[in-house]
């Protein structure tokens, strides 16, 4: 019996999206397919403790040896997936939808005279069709009670509409208005059937059109205060937005594609594949791979086209095998059983080859897949539909699979160990990197100039120690001047904490990580020193950090450039850069602190522009000084919430009467100018955990 708690995941590293999630046995069979509104709660569910588990929840996560997830777009989306995938694997542990039932269709079968609308399972039928499939027979039925009220078409058996026919009298839903009764002539046949080409466009994916028309009707009866009428649309409209939603999961039948989508950065790549085959997702392999090189998505994509698909030629059918299936295909002559040939089928080079960006030798490729195939293969980007929707899908679980594997890369502690020694080795440093700060300059053409500095200690992020910096004056001119700003006012406020330290006779130098927990409040403030510091950039930003530290008579923290073209490493001083091997752990921590340091600047940057968008907009109103801007902040948490509050939401804030919150509303409409005003903290220095202002 295996223990849940060796392969058990992470509770972070799961994404919170909708999507499916299988496990598998030591064999790497899938034992159980389920799906989730949110992977993480879902997952996370099933390694509690063991005694609180069902007994079958039990006996499945003690014979599984790990579980894996695909993040979907939708609720829809991942029931269609589970559906397929249990299908597919019959897993052991599953009991829905192992049996012969399939999910429910809505179908219209327009090969009939007169079409119809109804619900169905099991196998299609030529010249009807089908929409869905749904969870549950009971929501299909209100949604085709929904779209009822707006195409009439008719839905009845054969028996009782031939029964109206003879008697002139149709059943009960032509009276009350579910059902344009053709039966007796109320409407003709050509115009119902014009009826149930509208009803399949709608449910296709089109709903735009016959939306705004009943909006029209809607207002055009309320303008002559048919209020009766114009209700009545508006309900229509209603129960047409919530029968409506898109399934980008299931395709229509003929799709036979593999979608290939890219996630990189500079030293790493994840790629995921989706096999579509019938319209229905059969298969999903991933692979995260280091660039040894400087590449590009084009060439990555090209190499993993060459690489799947040369893999499947050597180890599965022969390239004369293949050409023979696909004429058969073409012929649609099958003589395999239908298990053996889903199988058989993925293994084939499919008629088209969707990627997420243009692949490098694109022409060349077609040509090489078309001769392992025996007919034309095509290579292509989709750029809308349903296909453009699954092709990001197929992008998101790239991301969510690279961000995945540098998390547990980082955490991993034998991981970053190696790399804070590489590092340390690398720099030629005395002291073992416990304590790295990093410094990033933001603005847009000069203003709103901002800084952030991030922790990381012993290889992880302290978030709480993150600070970020406002920038005014003569500093802001340029990014060197802005970098020894920051740089000096960071180490002029430790050596001041220093000080005061050393005057009230607790210790004299610096504080050491054991005087810090034993003091909580030092780390609110600048008392630790790092022992490496690193900026985001090359020699200026170096020569202006060294010169800062300089100044202030600070000797013993290094100090470094990452610069991010060629990710070289800078030195003060030096004329050539340190160059880290492309796959090592070193560079790959520092290009993980220098993106944090990016990230949490652009992120103070947008609120500080946003802030001063509204300041610069509410200057000019009589009655909304500094005080009244500060309250609506405050009260709103952001400018973008502010910018869509209404009127009454306004009000809600003390000092704001129903004039001014009216005032205040419509100038918030009107576009705002991009300004440099100074920053409503005054340029100072603010600690993120706690919101107390250090400088």
């Amino acid at each position: 019996m295996a223990d849940p708690s060796i392969y058990r995941p992470a509770r972070g590293e799961i994404p919170t999206d909708p999507g499916v999630y299988r496990f598998r046995d030591a064999a790497g069979r899938v034992i159980y397919v389920g799906k989730a509104k949110n992977l993480r709660n879902r997952v996370s569910s099933y390694f509690a403790p063991l005694h609180t588990l069902a007994p079958k929840t039990r006996t499945m996560v003690t014979t599984a040896a790990g579980v894996e997830w695909v993040v979907v777009g939708s609720e829809l989306e991942s029931l269609q997936l589970e559906y397929t995938w249990i299908k597919q694997f019959q897993p052991r542990f599953n009991i829905d939808y192992r049996d012969d039932k399939s999910y429910p269709y809505l179908a219209v079968t327009m090969g009939e005279d007169v079409p119809r609308a109804l619900v169905t399972r099991g196998t299609k039928k030529k010249g009807t069709r089908y929409f869905g499939p749904y969870s549950q027979a009971w929501a299909i039925r209100e949604t085709l009670d929904a779209v009822l009220r707006v195409f009439p078409v008719r839905s009845c058996a054969p028996g009782v509409y031939r029964r109206a026919e003879r008697s002139g009298r149709p059943c009960l839903l032509g009276y009350i208005g579910k059902c344009s009764a053709p039966c007796v002539g109320e409407i003709s046949v050509e115009d119902h059937r014009a009826l149930a080409d509208d009803l399949c466009r709608f449910m296709s994916g089109h709903p735009e059109p016959f939306i705004k028309e009943l909006e029209d009707r809607m207002r055009a009866a309320a303008a002559v205060q048919d209020f009766e009428t114009a209700a009545a649309r508006r309900d229509d409209v209603e129960a047409l937005r919530k029968a409506f939603e898109r399934n980008a999961v299931v395709l229509s039948d003929a799709v036979d594609a593999d979608f290939f989508a890219l996630a990189d950065d500079e030293l790493e790549a994840a790629v995921q594949v989706f096999h579509v085959r019938g319209g229905r997702i059969r298969g999903q392999r991933g692979w995260v791979t280091e660039k040894v090189e400087e590449t590009d998505g084009a060439h990555l994509l090209e190499a993993l086209l060459q690489q799947v698909y040369g893999e499947r030629t050597a180890d599965g059918a022969s390239g004369d095998e293949l050409r023979a299936h696909a004429r058969r295909e073409e012929r649609g002559s099958h003589h395999r059983p239908w298990s053996e040939e889903l199988t058989y089928r993925e293994n084939q080079v499919p008629r088209s080859v969707l990627v997420s960006e243009p692949v490098e030798n694109a022409d060349q490729l077609e040509d090489w897949l078309s001769g392992l195939r025996g007919s034309r293969v095509s290579i292509g980007l989709p750029q809308r539909g349903e296909k453009a929707q699954l092709m990001e899908t197929v992008r998101e679980n790239a991301r969510q699979a690279l961000a995945l594997h540098k998390s547990r890369r980082a955490g991993d502690i034998t991981t970053r160990s190696a790399s804070l020694q590489q590092l340390q080795e690398a720099l030629d440093l005395p002291e073992a990197l416990m304590r790295i700060e990093c410094y990033d300059i933001s603005h847009v053409q000069g203003t709103d100039v901002v800084a952030s500095m991030v922790v990381f200690e012993d290889g992880l992020a302290r978030k709480s120690e993150y600070r970020k910096f406002s920038i005014t004056g003569d500093a802001a001119r340029d990014d060197t001047a802005s970098m020894y700003d920051v740089i000096h006012r960071r180490f002029s406020r430790h050596l001041a904490q220093q000080a005061e330290t050393a005057e009230a006779g607790t210790r004299t130098g610096a504080l050491s990580p054991e005087d810090l927990d034993a003091d909580p409040a030092a780390r609110k403030r600048f008392a630790y020193p790092p022992n490496l510091v690193v900026v985001d950039g090359g020699p200026p930003q170096v020569a202006a950090a060294a010169r800062a530290l300089e100044d202030l008579g600070v000797v013993d923290v290094a100090v470094v450039g990452l610069a991010k073209r060629l990710e070289e490493v800078w030195l003060p001083d030096d004329e050539f850069p340190v160059i880290l091997p492309r796959a090592s752990e070193a560079l790959y921590l520092m290009q993980r602190i220098r993106d944090e340091a990016h990230r949490f600047a652009i992120t103070f940057h947008r609120a500080k522009r946003g802030r001063s968008m509204i300041s610069s907009v509410l200057d000019d109103l009589p009655g909304v000084g500094p005080a009244k801007q500060k309250a609506l902040l405050k009260h709103f948490g952001s400018a973008k919430k502010l910018r869509a509050a209404r009127v009454e939401e306004i009000q809600e804030v003390p000092g704001f009467g129903a004039a001014l919150a009216a005032k205040v509303a419509a100038a918030l409409q009107e576009p705002a100018a991009t300004t440099g005003q100074d920053d409503p903290t005054g340029g100072l220095t603010v600690n993120t955990a706690t919101g107390e202002i250090l400088d």
